[in-house]
């Protein structure tokens, strides 16, 4: 985390509200723990993995930092800490698109316009400093991790790696001058309805996968590192014309390849060959919140024990990605991927697969997902503002 050039305190003396930049291992005790404090009694708050999101509030070391700058900012009202956000600076992102945009995320506040506008004041002030002329989030930190603000289905748990907030933090996002950019959707289907699919739907599927004789396999545990990097691959291909996708870094990917070791359950994903090369990668992710939720955010010392152990409890599916090579993605290959996951989904016990997220503006993808029958269950809004 960048500390050189942080803004000064930026004070509201009326409400006794200041806003200052995290320098220190106190700061950074107080920024985790606001959000407990805040979330304390909702049966719907998931606690997150603290290691974790360290890292990703920059914190600790990750590879997304190697290419970023990022300065977090916690508001006091009567020496109460009551807020917090962090802005960041993406130069993968701004080189990409050839843009000057600030982004903020891991913003927690409590029910109060002054505060939150303080610490947007604040973030800011650091961006315009770094050279932006614009700001987009809440992502924590970045389009390719957590996403959003939910706007919308408040009255659930979130699924694993899914943002969960306060219903008024909209309120106070928008009263500081942000306007919706993009929404991106979480749909529910159970495995009952997957099965069932809509007949074009299972006629596009034969006829891709007669045509280009496609071959669907799982991730082998024998290559699982191998394959990992080749669903990684095709997810960073696939996505370029992508609204707002910028690619992993070697090390990004090296990264997330090495967690989702420890994550993925093999027959819960898919390979699609041409040839014996992978063109089509998709791959289910348990929703471990159905354990996290009654571990306190820690892992250490048992809790990857409760949470291998503790696998095959969970009934839910979300469905993080289905990525088809470019050339390949307007002949169905993206449905022939997703097609084999669903019989050993229901073998494992997987009542309801749910598909996130999905951006607003990817028409296509909706259309497939709804016409399968897929329900939106919850909405998270991505805002922009000009700087």
């Amino acid at each position: 985390m960048n500390d050189s050039t942080a803004t000064p305190s930026t004070a509201n003396s009326s409400s006794a509200i200041q806003c200052t930049p995290v320098r220190s291992w106190f700061d950074r005790r107080a920024f985790l723990k606001l959000e407990r404090e805040l979330y304390k009694g909702d049966p719907n708050w998931v606690t997150p993995l603290w290691s974790e999101r360290k890292q990703l509030c920059g914190f600790g070391s990750h590879p997304f930092y190697k290419d970023a700058d990022s300065q977090a900012f916690l508001a006091r009202k009567d020496g109460r800490v009551v807020g917090r956000v962090v802005a960041i600076v993406n130069h993968a992102h701004n080189r990409h698109h050839n843009e000057q945009r600030g982004f903020f995320g891991f913003f927690e506040c409590i029910d109060d316009v002054d505060v939150s506008r303080c610490l947007f004041d604040a973030a800011a002030d650091w961006l315009r400093g770094q050279g932006m002329t614009d700001v987009r989030g809440p992502v924590n930190p970045s389009l390719n991790y957590e996403v959003g603000l939910l706007v919308d289905g408040f009255d659930t748990p979130p699924t694993f790696l899914i943002p969960y907030n306060h219903a008024y933090y909209g309120k106070l996002i928008e009263a500081c001058g942000f306007e919706k950019c993009q929404d991106v959707f979480c749909y529910d289907a159970t495995m009952d309805q997957l099965a069932t699919i809509d007949p074009k739907l299972k006629f596009v599927i034969e006829e891709s996968t007669r045509r280009f004789n496609v071959k669907c396999r799982p991730i082998d545990r024998a290559r699982f590192d191998e394959d990992v990097q080749a669903f990684l691959k095709i997810y960073n291909e696939s996505l370029q014309r992508t609204w707002g996708y910028v690619p992993m870094s070697q090390e990004e990917l090296e990264h997330q390849s090495k967690q989702l070791k420890l994550l993925i359950v093999p027959e819960l994903t898919s390979i699609a060959e041409i040839d014996g090369e992978p063109v089509g990668a998709g791959f289910g992710l348990l929703d471990y919140n159905q354990l996290l939720i009654h571990m306190n955010g820690h892992l250490l010392p048992f809790g990857w024990l409760k949470l291998m152990l503790g696998k095959r409890k969970i009934d839910r599916l979300r469905l993080v990605s289905t990525n088809v090579l470019p050339k390949y993605q307007s002949w169905g290959l993206g449905l022939v991927t997703l097609a084999r996951i669903l019989p050993d989904a229901i073998e494992f016990g997987i009542h309801t697969g749910e598909f996130s997220w999905v951006l607003e503006s990817n028409r296509l993808s909706r259309g497939t997902i709804e016409r399968g029958g897929a329900h939106k269950m919850k909405t998270q809004r991505i805002y922009d503002r000009k700087l």
